[in-house]
C-alpha cells in the first residue's frame, strides 16, 4: 500500500475503547531500557498523570536498569516484562514506548496498534521502507496515536524557525545541507560464543533472520549489521534530514544518489561509515546528507546540524534547539538559542528538557486528541529518505523514485527487492 494514502489528512481521529480525559492517568509500559529508554522514562516520569507501570527488556541488566531508574524516580516499582507479547495482553496498558533495536521498531508498533494501545516510537520508523508503510496503515485501522521519536519537531525555537522560513525570511528554500560526526572505533571480528545467560537471543532476534550469537553485536554494534540495524543514515541522519525536508516543503524525491563505504577500518561493519546522500525533489528542490562516523571533525562549528538555503537568504541550525538566519548579505537578521547547553551527538539524546517536548505532545495527544508534532505518515517519510540512500548505496547505483506512489523505486529491481525484508517464520508482520 503506498504511504501517499495514508497521510495527514487521516491523522484527527476519535480514539475507541478507553477515552481519557486530561486529568486521566496514562499507564505506559517501556521497551527496551539500556540506553536510550532510560531517557524515556526520565521523561514519562516528569509528566503529570502518566505512570510506568512495566519495564520490557530481553537482556536481565538492562531490564534492572529501568526498573531501578523507575522506582528511584517515583517510589514505585514496575512489573518486569522479558517478552513483549505478555506486555501487550495487559488490558490496564495505554501505550507502549519504544526504544528497542531498530528491527523492532515497527513490529512492536503494529502489535501494539493491533493490542489496542498507542505507540511512542524511536527513530527509525522501521528496518525498511515496507514497514513504515504497514505502521501507518496499523495506526489507521486501530485508530491509536502513532508518534516516532523526531524530537526536533517539537523543539520551540526549531518550530520557530521552520515558520519563518515557510513565512519566506530567506525567500524560496530551494536547497538543503545537513551532517553528522562521530569517532566511532572499530568494532573488530566477532566470535561466536555462547549467549550470556542474562540475554534472551531468540526474542532479541524476534523477527529477523535467525543468525547466530557474537561477541561484537549486543549492546550497540548491532546498528552496522544489516539484518538488525540501519546505519548511520537512519541512526542520525534521520534527525536533520526531517528538518531539512520540513524547511523545504518535500515529502517523497525523484531521485537518490549514495557515495561511500565502510573506509575507516576492516573489520565486520557491514553499513557505511563515510556516506554522502543526495535527494531530488520536484519544483527544482533538493537535499544533501553526510555521515562521518569516524572522525568528528565538525562542520560549521558543531558534529550535526543543518543550513537551509534559500535565494533571500540562509539558516543555520548546529544540532539543537537553535538557529541563525542571515540574509542574502550574510548579515545575521533573526537568531535563537537553547540556554542548556545540548550535546548533540550523545546516543542517548539531547537531554531530558528538549526530549521532554515531544514525549509531552505524545501523552497530550493521548488525553485531549492534541495532533501530534512527529505523527507516524510524516515520520515515515523522513526514514523513508535514509532507507533509500542506504538501497542506493547498497546497490551502487542511482534510484529514480515515483513521488506520485509514496516514493517507490521504478525499474530496478535488485533494489525494490530491499523495499522489505524476509522474517522469521512465526513473526510476520
Amino acid at each position: 500500500m503506498a504511504a501517499a494514502g495514508l497521510g495527514l489528512s487521516a491523522m484527527q481521529f476519535p480514539v475507541f475503547g478507553r477515552n481519557f480525559s486530561a486529568n486521566e492517568k496514562v499507564l505506559i509500559g517501556v521497551m527496551g531500557t539500556n540506553g536510550r529508554g532510560l531517557e524515556h522514562i526520565k521523561s514519562y516520569t516528569k509528566i503529570p498523570n502518566v505512570e510506568i507501570g512495566w519495564v520490557c527488556d530481553v537482556e536481565e541488566t538492562a531490564r534492572n536498569k529501568g526498573i531501578d531508574l523507575v522506582e528511584k524516580l517515583t517510589g514505585k516499582k514496575p512489573a518486569a516484562i522479558t517478552d513483549l507479547r505478555k506486555l501487550l495482553e495487559n488490558k490496564d496498558l495505554d501505550a507502549l514506548t519504544i526504544a528497542a533495536p531498530d528491527h523492532w521498531h515497527a513490529p512492536a508498533a503494529i502489535m501494539a496498534c493491533a493490542a489496542g494501545k498507542h505507540a511512542y516510537v524511536e527513530k527509525p520508523c522501521g528496518h525498511n521502507p515496507a514497514e513504515g508503510e504497514l505502521l501507518i496503515k496499523a495506526a489507521r485501522t486501530h485508530k491509536r496515536y502513532v508518534q516516532m521519536g523526531a524530537q526536533r519537531r517539537s523543539m520551540p525555537r526549531l518550530i520557530d524557525a521552520m515558520k519563518q522560513v515557510h513565512e519566506g525570511i530567506i525567500g524560496n528554500a530551494y536547497f538543503a545541507k545537513g551532517w553528522y560526526a562521530n569517532n566511532r572505533k572499530p568494532i573488530g571480528t566477532g566470535k561466536v560464543i555462547p549467549v550470556p545467560a542474562t540475554l534472551n537471543w531468540d526474542l532479541w532476534q524476534g523477527p529477523a533472520p535467525l543468525q547466530d550469537y557474537r561477541d561484537n553485536l549486543v549492546h550497540y554494534n548491532w546498528h552496522w549489521f544489516w539484518n538488525w540495524g540501519t546505519g548511520e543514515a537512519c541512526n542520525n541522519g534521520t534527525h536533520e534530514i526531517d528538518c531539512m525536508r520540513w524547511a523545504l516543503g518535500v515529502d517523497f524525491p525523484t531521485k537518490v544518489t549514495s557515495a561511500g563505504g565502510r573506509f575507516a577500518a576492516k573489520d565486520d561493519w557491514q553499513t557505511p561509515d563515510t556516506q554522502t546522500i543526495s535527494f531530488e525533489f520536484a519544483n527544482n528542490k533538493a537535499i544533501t546528507w553526510e555521515g562521518i562516523s569516524c572522525n568528528n571533525y565538525s562542520v560549521e562549528g558543531s558534529g550535526r546540524g543543518f543550513v537551509i538555503y534559500g535565494d533571500k537568504g540562509t539558516l543555520v541550525n548546529k544540532g539543537g534547539d537553535d538557529y541563525k538566519i542571515f540574509d542574502s548579505a550574510n548579515k545575521l537578521v533573526a537568531e535563537s538559542k537553547d540556554a542548556a547547553v545540548t550535546d548533540t551527538i550523545n546516543p542517548a539524546g539531547p537531554g531530558e528538557s528538549l526530549d521532554g517536548y515531544h514525549f509531552r505532545n505524545f501523552i497530550d495527544a493521548i488525553q485531549k486528541d492534541t495532533p501530534l508534532n512527529g505523527e507516524i505518515a510524516e515520520g515515515h517519510k523522513s526514514v523513508l529518505l535514509c532507507h533509500l540512500g542506504n538501497i542506493s548505496q547498497r546497490v551502487g547505483r542511482t534510484l529514480y523514485c515515483n513521488p506520485a506512489d509514496g516514493g517507490k523505486i521504478i525499474n530496478d529491481k535488485d533494489a525494490q527487492k530491499l523495499w522489505g525484508r524476509s522474517y522469521r517464520p512465526g513473526w510476520q508482520i
